[in-house]
């Protein structure tokens, strides 16, 4: 495996009536398909660790290296389209278009493909709804889709640019119990066809589909290990269909 994120030492800190120190001098190295659990109270720096690997911000102090990169080094251009290029983003809110199609939204981070990276938008926006089951929904606007739904053409929309990582906040807090579990099947596949994801949650019953779980305190890394008793959502599916209701405790 190759390493895909390495932080050292990251650390950011916000000037409000005083100073706020949301992350401490944290050290993060991420191997590719690897599937990452990142939890913690609210206020322990969760957020603000995704929003500096996303290249939503950038760190006071301390480095980023992403696939090689050593992100303090870029002008803002170049940051951006590592953004673009190298991240794919779901979002507990789904942030669609209201008024596009499955199929526009999904296409939209290829609008900003300078270096035009992928030869035919269309298909590969086309190919990624398929990827998430969605082949007869594309011309559908998210008013016209379920939340689960709504999430998949998310999804799709993450995968489209082929990004080294996907960064899912909260993916599943708008959603049922079985469309999260549902949702999670697809994490869980493409994470088996070596995607790597990192994914906040505050639900323990959502991190056990991850391989290793990283718990924040205070800005500062509590624990980080890998889960030893995976669940599988294939199976959990099945038995939350069948009425079975209980599948297990969370396990470290």
């Amino acid at each position: 495996m190759s390493t895909v994120i390495e932080t050292r030492k990251l650390s950011k800190s916000y000037i409000l009536a005083e100073e706020v120190r949301a992350l401490r001098g944290v050290d993060v190295t991420v191997e590719s398909g690897e599937f990452i659990a990142i939890m913690g109270a609210s206020g322990s720096g969760k957020s603000t660790f995704m929003n500096l690997i996303g290249c939503l911000d950038k760190p006071t102090s301390g480095e980023y290296i992403l696939e090689g990169i050593d992100t303090s080094t870029l002008k803002p251009d170049e940051y951006a389209d590592v953004r673009n290029h190298k991240i794919g983003f779901i979002f507990q809110g789904f942030n669609l278009i209201p008024r596009s199609s499955a199929l526009e939204n999904v296409l939209l981070p290829l609008f900003y493909d300078r270096k035009e990276r992928i030869g035919n938008p269309i298909e590969k926006a086309r190919s990624s709804l398929e990827i998430v089951g969605l082949a007869d929904r594309m011309g559908h606007e998210p008013n016209q889709l379920s939340g689960g739904q709504q999430q998949r053409v998310a999804i799709a929309r993450a995968l489209v640019n082929d990004p080294a990582i996907i960064l899912a906040d909260e993916p599943t807090g708008n959603l049922d119990t079985r469309t999260s579990i549902d949702i999670m099947m697809i994490f869980q596949r493409l994470n088996d066809q070596g995607r790597t994801i990192i994914m906040v949650t505050h639900e323990p019953d959502i991190a056990r589909y991850a391989k290793r779980v990283i718990v924040l305190r205070d800005g500062m890394i509590l624990m980080d290990k890998k889960i030893t008793e995976r669940h599988s959502a294939v199976e959990d599916l099945a038995n939350f269909d069948e009425g079975r209701t209980e599948i297990g405790d969370f396990k470290i």
